[in-house]
């Protein structure tokens, strides 16, 4: 009897896989990447040999664990692109990648290049921030984006995001708001002193 071939899983093969991704997905979300390998493997109940024969690296199985992470984050940037009203375009992209950073604190490391040797993961990173400058470069054009704007603006808003830390994880992401709304102030190029909640 001969082996399947490599790219189809055996039933079992599979349900491990299908385990580790779970544990790294819900430890990465928790408590970032720093996650040793062994408590991904211990969460996902297999041995750190199964973990490695599936996942060769780190950085292979967060690749892997933000895929989907990935297309959200892209769904997010092609919606406020397509918005016909540029400026609300990015505020609102503001506010749903800060949403979706502060659900998930692994993710937040991965896009910031935390292991910037995965091309996959860099090359999704290059192609939203591409579709981000873009945006910007329109909302520019309406007159409501400061014109000193620039992308690491940007850059420097989620490094800084990454430090929100709560109790809770409802705590967290009204937090996340908060700090979008001010963000989305201090990128205006006349601030709107509106109220700010939560």
């Amino acid at each position: 009897m001969t082996d399947p071939p490599p790219h189809i899983l055996r039933s079992d093969a599979l349900d491990n896989r299908e385990r580790i991704l779970g544990a790294a997905r819900e430890l990465f979300a928790a408590e970032g990447l720093d996650v040793p390998m062994r408590e991904i493997a211990r969460r996902a109940g297999v041995g750190p040999a199964t973990l490695y024969r599936r996942f060769p690296t780190k950085q292979t199985l967060v690749v892997e664990a933000f895929v989907d992470e990935m297309r959200v984050c892209h769904a997010i940037v092609e919606e406020g692109g397509a918005d016909p009203d540029p400026w609300r375009g990015f505020r609102v992209m503001i506010e749903k990648i800060c949403d979706l950073h502060a659900r998930n604190r692994g993710f937040t490391d991965a896009f910031m290049s935390a292991h910037p040797g995965e091309v996959d993961l860099a090359a999704s990173r290059q192609h939203t921030l591409s579709a981000l400058a873009e945006l910007a470069r329109r909302a520019k054009d309406t007159g409501r984006l400061r014109s000193d704007f620039v992308l690491d603006d940007l850059i420097l808003m989620l490094l800084a995001h990454r430090g929100v830390h709560a109790t809770s994880a409802a705590a967290r992401v009204a937090a996340s708001r908060r700090f979008a709304r001010l963000m989305i102030q201090a990128f205006q190029a006349v601030p709107e002193r509106s109220p700010l909640s939560g």
